[in-house]
């Protein structure tokens, strides 16, 4: 694969997870999980690659589980923290971020 078309490709897979940084800002925390969601199955429907459900689970809690730790020891705070102290969608944004790793990983 030349290195235009690499880049390209990783460029390609990382608009989502721009998308969704960029809308933290703007949106309330129930509107972003939702539409977080949604912008993640929609990924999953266009491109599923084998076994990525367990990725995106593992980066999902794996994360959630140092976010937790984080707040316990004061490291981090959250103003909207509806999910054991956490916002709803940064698990989702986690998980998700672990898939286009792998995707990034796997076109190198």
């Amino acid at each position: 694969m030349k290195t235009t078309d690499l880049i390209k490709k990783m460029f390609f897979e990382l608009i989502p997870i721009l998308i969704m940084i960029a809308l933290v800002p703007f949106l309330k925390e129930m509107v972003l999980s939702g539409l977080f969601l949604v912008m993640i199955l929609i990924g999953f429907k266009i491109k599923y690659e084998k076994k990525e459900i367990i990725v995106f689970l593992i980066g999902f809690i794996f994360m959630t589980l140092i976010e937790l730790f984080f707040i316990s020891t004061g490291v981090e705070t959250f103003t909207h923290n509806r999910l054991f102290g956490i916002p709803l969608w940064l698990p989702l944004i986690w998980g998700y971020g672990f898939v286009v790793i792998k995707r990034v990983v796997s076109a190198l």
